[in-house]
């Protein structure tokens, strides 16, 4: 695990050590969880306009921010377990999506890369 990420690593191993929670803390189970966290950030911005979305006030952007955290939190927990080096994931699927997504043939569009495979514009 790289730097950024090591210590709450860390940190989240002592954590659920002293509680004795690593017993629960399966791939399965922590991929189970990060979803249910991640539909918590979505209950963040449920009923909003897109304009509302950007204009959180401090409770709202509050709420955001520590559904934000046990996303990241279940993230890195999740990773330590199965031994994936965050920061390099993400710089190589940067990278996969660069290639997927060349920038002068998809500027301005939302469509998936499967559209563009195709060689269609």
């Amino acid at each position: 695990m790289s730097d950024p990420f090591k210590q709450l690593h860390d940190t989240m191993d002592q954590f659920a050590s002293e509680r004795d929670w690593d017993q629960f803390h399966s791939p399965k189970n922590l991929a189970m969880a990060l979803t249910v966290e991640a539909a918590e950030l979505q209950e963040c911005f449920q009923w909003l306009t897109e304009a509302q979305s950007k204009e959180l006030d401090e409770k709202q952007l509050a709420a955001v921010r520590d559904e934000i955290a046990d996303v990241q939190l279940y993230l890195i927990r999740l990773a330590g377990k199965l031994n994936v080096d965050i920061e390099a994931a993400c710089w190589a699927k940067m990278e996969e999506n660069a290639e997927k997504y060349p920038a002068e043939r998809v500027k301005g569009s939302a469509r998936k890369y499967t559209h563009y495979e195709n060689g269609d514009v």
